[in-house]
C-alpha cells in the first residue's frame, strides 16, 4: 500500500483533530496546536492510512519513525499492517515512537513477540488532580501556598485575565523581555521554545487554545501567562507558562490562576514533561503528580539476544 505524507499545514486543523479526537490514550504531543507549532523543528509530516491517522519523524540517526495510528479500533490493525509493509518497502528499520503501554499491549495482542519497546522517562507527561492545583491543600503543597502567600503580600493589587485580542500583544511584549532576560538567543533549545511561544501567541484564535495572564496591578504590566487547551474529556495540557522569576510567587499564582480559570471542569491537569532538566524534573515532582503519562519507542525484538 502507498502511503503519502503530507506537510502539517494549519488548514489541517479540522481533519486531523478529528481523527485525534478518537485516540483513546493521549499525551500532550498529539494534540495540533503542540503538533504544527513544533513541527518546523522538528519535521513532522501526516497520513491517513486505513482510515486512522499516522504522523511521520525523524530519529535522531536520520530514519524514519511514525507514530501508533490514531482512528477506530477495527482500523488501527489494518493500519499497523499497511504501516510495517511501508517500512519494509521504505528498506528501513521499524520504529513508532510517542507509544504508551496501552498501545503496546495492542500491537503485542496482535503481533506477539515480534516487537519491543523503550520507555523514555524525559519525556513521560506529568499529570495533576485539578482540584489540588486549585487549592494546593495539604501538607505536601504547603510550600506552593506559602509562595503564593508571598505574591499576595507583596502585590496586593494584582490582576488576572484571560487572553483576549485586547491584550496578547501585552503577552507578546512580556515575552519578548523575558526572552532578552533569559538570554534564549545563545541557548538554541530556550531559542526554539521561545519561537513556539510566540508564534502560540500569534495563533491563539486559529488554534483553538485558551490563556491567562497576570498583571501586578490594574493596566500595570504583564508579570506572568501561560497556555493551554482541552485534552480528551476529562484532561487540559498546559503547553506554556511563563513568568519573571524575580517576581516571588509568581509562577505557581499563574499556575493556580490558570487552573482556576481554565481546568475547572476538567479532572485532571497534564502540564507535560520534563526534558531530562534536573531543575524543571524538581519543579513537577513538587507539586505532586497524581501520574505519569509513559511514552516509548518500538522496534522490532532482536531475536538474537
Amino acid at each position: 500500500m502507498e502511503i503519502s505524507f503530507q506537510k502539517i499545514e494549519l488548514k489541517d486543523k479540522e481533519l486531523i483533530s478529528a481523527y485525534l479526537d478518537q485516540k483513546v490514550y493521549r499525551s500532550c504531543d498529539l494534540v495540533f496546536p503542540n503538533i504544527y507549532l513544533w513541527s518546523r523543528k522538528y519535521p513532522t509530516k501526516y497520513a491517513v492510512v486505513e482510515n486512522t491517522l499516522i504522523f511521520q519523524g525523524i530519529a535522531e540517526n536520520g530514519a524514519p519513525s511514525v507514530t501508533f495510528p490514531a482512528g477506530e479500533p477495527e482500523d488501527v490493525r489494518r493500519a499497523l499492517e499497511a504501516v510495517i509493509q511501508w517500512f519494509q518497502k521504505q528498506q528501513a528499520s521499524f520504529r513508532m515512537h510517542l507509544v504508551q503501554p496501552k498501545e503496546f499491549e495492542l500491537l503485542e495482542s496482535w503481533f506477539p513477540g515480534k516487537y519491543q519497546i523503550d520507555y523514555n522517562r524525559d519525556i513521560a507527561d506529568y499529570v495533576y488532580e485539578t482540584e489540588k492545583l486549585a487549592s494546593l491543600a495539604g501538607k505536601k503543597l504547603h510550600g506552593k501556598r506559602n509562595h503564593v502567600n508571598r505574591f499576595l503580600e507583596h502585590n496586593p493589587e494584582w490582576v488576572y485575565e484571560a487572553i483576549s485580542p485586547e491584550n496578547v500583544e501585552d503577552c507578546f511584549q512580556m515575552a519578548l523581555k523575558w526572552r532578552e532576560e533569559m538570554q534564549c538567543e545563545i541557548d538554541v533549545e530556550k531559542r526554539d521554545e521561545m519561537c513556539v511561544t510566540l508564534n502560540a501567541l500569534r495563533l491563539m484564535e486559529e488554534l483553538g487554545l485558551k490563556g491567562g495572564l497576570l498583571r501586578t496591578r490594574p493596566q500595570g504590566e504583564v508579570i506572568a501567562f501561560t497556555v493551554g487547551e482541552p485534552l480528551g474529556k476529562d484532561m487540559f495540557v498546559v503547553h506554556i507558562e511563563k513568568a519573571f522569576a524575580q517576581i516571588q510567587g509568581a509562577y505557581p499564582m499563574i499556575n493556580q490562576q490558570f487552573v482556576l480559570h481554565e481546568a475547572q471542569n476538567y479532572k485532571y491537569v497534564n502540564r507535560e514533561e520534563d526534558t531530562g532538566a534536573e531543575g524543571l524534573r524538581k519543579a513537577k515532582l513538587s507539586y505532586r503528580p497524581v501520574f505519569l503519562i509513559e511514552k516509548g519507542v518500538v522496534t522490532l525484538k532482536d531475536c538474537s539476544q
